[in-house]
């Protein structure tokens, strides 16, 4: 699944959660949190595998389920401390949503070797055909029908954000100040 796939399955689901619980839109930081949790499984494995050749492939170490317990836990302890629990859930469920995307197709055709990296490293990492860089990635993307499903549903969900009042826009709005701030003291 590309990256825009997993934020839009991710927002999808929470902001059902979201809703279902108390009847609200999602808050900024949560919704930031819930993005990077999204992302969070690539933004490790794929450079650790292509990029440094430390892991098997990219989908083995932040793509296994031991892995995001563990994370998750850690994630959910720090925040904790914090008085933040709502956008440790929310990095959850981001995390979460994106092994879900990438389990997906292989369990709907039946390929279930394929979804060997949930269980890595208890089972042997999944061997791809694909050759393991960003560019073999990005030369490797066409108007599939899976790519196309991929960015209707991005479209249709970026809506559904909008509709929300665009949780987090104002959170990632201000970063740039924030930095600013902090490089002129």
């Amino acid at each position: 699944m590309w990256p825009w796939g997993h934020l839009a399955v991710g927002y999808l689901l929470y902001t059902a959660f979201v809703h279902l619980r108390s009847r609200r839109a999602p808050d900024g930081y949560a919704t930031v949190a819930l993005a990077f949790g999204t992302q969070f499984p690539d933004l490790v494995d794929k450079p650790l595998a292509w990029t440094f050749g430390l892991i098997p492939n990219g989908r083995s170490l932040a793509h296994s389920l031991l892995s995001a317990a563990v994370v998750i836990a850690v994630v959910h302890a720090l925040l904790r401390r914090f008085d933040r629990p709502a956008v440790a859930t929310a990095f959850a469920i981001g995390y979460l949503s994106h092994l879900l995307g990438d389990a997906l197709y292989p369990a709907l055709t039946g390929d279930f070797y394929s979804l060997g990296f949930l269980a890595w490293p208890v089972v042997p990492a999944v061997e791809y055909a694909t050759e393991p860089s960003f560019a073999a990635h990005l030369r490797g993307l066409s108007l599939s029908s899976f790519v196309a499903v991929e960015g209707l549903l991005a479209l249709v969900v970026f809506g559904v954000w909008a509709y929300d009042g665009a949780p987090g826009l104002r959170v990632v709005a201000a970063i740039p100040r924030w930095v600013g701030r902090k490089l002129s003291v």
